[in-house]
């Protein structure tokens, strides 16, 4: 048998790229199963890899300079990323919370490093300044819930700036003291520096961009000159007695105003961090972490629980304490705790420079111990993170009930979007469509058919125009305007993304996948990629009979989901269909839910035969098995992961419509959820959204096995 650890590690430079490459493709796949951060996977699949681990690449050359590239383009991002807006408006108490989440966990974490982990001042220092900062990884939690501007996420961004760029100025000050003399002479000096740097940078580099920005429309050179302004102030901070982050950092901070956050230039600048910098350095930090030393140096455990505990206690106080003092309610403190609790980027990049400062004596200022401690910090502070703001999310929500209006005017954004790809579906989706729009604001349909770009797609786009041509003849039947796109497309899910957002669109109702063969999924292979990543209402059909046959809608209702934005919506869609059909409509759910349904019924549809049937519970969903019948419609009202009313219970959606409801028409509905706007990006968000968990997967072995 030959030996195939003599090929490692691999030292072909093509071969390294392909297994980068490789890693930054598949992590996310298996992280997102596994419900990890994708942060956290990139740099447990650079232990896996490295030298401490199955020993197929080493840490060359080029993970030092893409790696100094990633550490800058982190920092970067994170400046540009800030709203400064927000900030603006609340001055004083960001200044306190900022200070606060700052120094509380920075004295603690320095007379923890002195007394209880025996670290010299400067590595005491070092990991205060670690401590201090933090990431605010759970912001896209934030986002979906719609509470980005709620006074508790304003206050913690805000107060993430400040303690950020206060551990940046004393790890500048750490570095600057360990090259020269610390006396008087060097602080003079050293502030001054500090001084003229960030004074030019203000006063230069806004001005300059503003010329070129008006002179320059090329998207290519734009995104040089962000990348030649990113590494000027990088050089000139480092040639200042800085270190280059905080260069980075500041870069970011003075072209905050000059890149929307949605727009082309801020999508290429977080496109290229996230495909290629950034994991590249991800996957280098991994590549020095020593698992086996927890193993063999049981000293190190001692190390990774208090670093654990400080970071998380000191966060954890200067939340309360400050939620205490502004008055704010406690659940404002636990969403405060929760997003400044997370140490991601920032800490990654204060540790590397640790990793780097040599001293005096010879050994490095951070030693294995403590980029082990650091590290496990990440992953803890990450997955508290997370749960503390995913949990108080959900109750701001309900207790303070942010949910829309009941009297606001609906449909006044109505633009329907239809994606049709199978001829049998083409009549009773318009049809559907045609009866659920607002007749009163008469607009029109966009009827869409998307074809891969492949060898087939002129044969391919051909049936597509015959099915929008059967489509358009349907709307003008009903005297309904339709707008019709054929449409070329690598990937189907991006090409209905794409005109979606090009339309304007409100909403989408599409044709449920029909499975080709035994082992074809439930929702085919775009589907779940509409869903992650629209928004908005989506409306998914399978019609076993013609529509104007249905004698019955039974709707499925799961709890909470009053909360939603889009609720007022959907509701208003069914009780359209259920109007114009002239069938009944009974709703299955609770009873404070369908209590606001009857009442928004009564309001408006009143003349709808609406019945409501209490469900306690969705346990009991697959009960109305019983009572719907092959020309009754089933809609069922589910939710996206991460919104307030998602159950775990939606993984088994698919299982249990096949099993349950294969005779009836079907109507799924994804409703109006908040999250980030179509296309948005950032290097803490998660690369991939999986409907079902690798743990579900293994639940589901073992039930077959039994």
């Amino acid at each position: 048998m030959p030996n195939i650890y003599g090929y490692f590690p691999i030292t072909d430079p093509t071969l390294i790229f392909l297994v980068v490459l490789s890693i930054i493709l598949f992590a996310p796949f298996i992280m997102a199963r596994l419900r990890i951060p994708h942060i956290i996977g990139m740099v447990l699949a650079g232990t896996l890899v490295g030298q401490y681990g199955l020993n197929i690449l080493e840490r060359d050359s080029s993970f030092e300079l893409f790696g100094k590239v990633g550490l800058l383009y982190i920092m970067f991002l994170a400046g540009l990323e800030m709203n400064l807006k927000d900030i603006m408006q609340k001055k004083v108490r960001f200044v306190v919370f900022g200070l606060l989440t700052f120094l509380v966990p920075f004295v603690l974490g320095y007379f923890t490093g002195i007394t209880l982990l025996g670290y010299t001042p400067m590595a005491s220092l070092l990991l205060s300044c670690i401590l201090a900062s933090n990431t605010l990884i759970a912001y896209p939690i934030v986002l979906k819930y719609g509470l980005q501007k709620h006074p508790a996420v304003a206050l913690s961004v805000g107060s993430s700036m400040i303690a950020l760029s206060l551990s940046l100025l004393l790890l500048a000050a750490i570095v600057g003291a360990n090259e020269g003399d610390a006396g008087i002479t060097f602080w003079i000096g050293f502030i001054v520096k500090v001084l003229v740097f960030c004074v030019g940078m203000t006063l230069i580099i806004p001005r300059v961009t503003r010329w070129f920005f008006r002179r320059c429309a090329d998207s290519v050179m734009l995104y040089i000159y962000v990348l030649l302004v990113l590494f000027f102030s990088a050089a000139m901070s480092e040639f200042c007695g800085l270190e280059g982050i905080f260069g980075a950092f500041l870069a970011g901070l003075m072209l905050n105003r000059f890149i929307p956050g949605v727009s082309p230039l801020m999508n290429r600048i977080e496109f290229i961090g996230n495909a290629l910098f950034i994991p590249y350095f991800l996957i280098g930090v991994g590549m020095l972490i020593d698992i086996s030393v927890l193993f063999r140096h049981p000293g190190t455990l001692w190390v990774v629980f208090w670093i654990v505990a400080v970071g998380t206690v000191g966060k954890a106080a200067a939340a309360y304490v400050s939620c205490l003092g502004f008055k704010l309610p406690m659940l404002s403190g636990h969403m405060m705790f929760g997003l400044t609790e997370a140490h991601a980027a920032g800490s990654i990049a204060m540790t590397m420079v640790g990793m780097n400062m040599k001293m005096p004596d010879g050994t490095y200022l951070v030693d294995t111990g403590m980029l082990n401690g650091v590290v496990m910090m990440i992953l803890f502070t990450c997955i508290i993170s997370s749960v503390v703001v995913e949990n108080s999310a959900r109750d701001i929500l309900l207790k303070e009930k942010m949910q829309p209006d009941s009297n606001r005017e609906q449909g006044d954004d109505e633009k329907i979007l239809l994606p049709l790809q199978h001829e049998e579906d083409a009549h009773g989706l318009v049809t559907l469509a045609i009866i659920m729009r607002n007749k009163k604001l008469n607009r029109g349909l966009v009827g869409l058919n998307v074809v891969y770009d492949d060898i087939y797609s002129s044969r391919n786009r051909n049936a597509g125009r015959k099915i929008l041509e059967m489509a358009e003849t349907t709307a003008i039947a009903a005297d309904v305007r339709m707008q019709t796109q054929s449409r070329l497309a690598i990937n189907i899910a991006n090409g209905i993304k794409h005109a979606f957002k090009e339309n304007d669109a409100s909403e989408i109702i599409m044709g449920l996948h029909k499975p080709a063969h035994q082992g074809d999924s439930f929702w085919g292979a775009y589907t779940p990629g509409l869903i992650s990543d629209i928004n908005n209402q989506i409306m998914i059909c399978r019609l076993t009979c013609p529509i104007n046959t249905l004698r019955r809608i039974h709707v499925a209702v799961p709890s909470k989901v009053e909360f939603e934005p889009g609720f007022y919506r959907w509701t208003e869609r069914l009780a359209r269909l259920a109007a114009g059909l002239g069938c009944r409509i009974i709703f299955h759910g609770r009873e404070t839910t369908t209590a606001l349904i009857g009442e928004y019924i009564r309001n408006r549809h009143p003349e709808v035969r609406a019945e409501y049937e209490l469900m306690q519970h969705w346990k009991e969903f697959t009960e109305l098995a019983r009572v719907v019948a092959s020309d009754h419609l089933l809609a069922v009202i589910t939710a996206r992961p991460g919104t307030v009313s998602y159950k775990s219970s939606f993984e088994r959606l698919p299982e249990e419509l096949t099993k349950s409801f294969h005779d009836c028409s079907l109507m799924i509905i994804y409703p109006d959820q908040n999250g980030q706007p179509q296309d948005a990006m950032t290097f803490t968000a998660p690369q991939r959204q999986e409907q079902e968990s690798a743990y579900t997967t293994i639940m589901k072995l073992f039930q077959k096995r039994k």
